[in-house]
């Protein structure tokens, strides 16, 4: 196993965990409960960490996970079914759930 990601928040971590599932890569998270332990710990050794389970997949874990962060390069979209925007991080209208037209 080999520690690819680590950062204060929870939910920050468990994002990362989805893009390497997605990705087909086997990971766990670490140290999820361990904040209750701050204070007797310093804060930086509480925070939860994201392992591959498999060294060899180390690299490829790091490449999904700068590429899951990168910033999102097309527009906003106009939703064909009730008018609403919605912005390019979505696949469905936030409004109606109405599916994105294909480009």
């Amino acid at each position: 196993m080999k520690l690819v990601y680590t950062h204060p928040s929870n939910i920050v971590v468990a994002q990362a965990r989805n893009s390497l599932e997605r990705a087909g890569l086997k990971c766990v998270i670490r140290n999820e409960y361990a904040a209750g332990a701050m204070g007797e710990l310093a804060p930086i050794d509480v925070w939860p960490e994201l392992w591959v389970l498999r060294d060899r997949d180390y690299e490829r874990a790091s490449l999904a996970l700068a590429q899951s962060s990168a910033p999102i390069e097309e527009a906003d979209w106009h939703c064909r079914h009730c008018g609403s925007d919605c912005p390019a991080t979505f696949e469905l209208c936030w409004h109606c759930a109405g599916t994105r037209a294909p480009a």
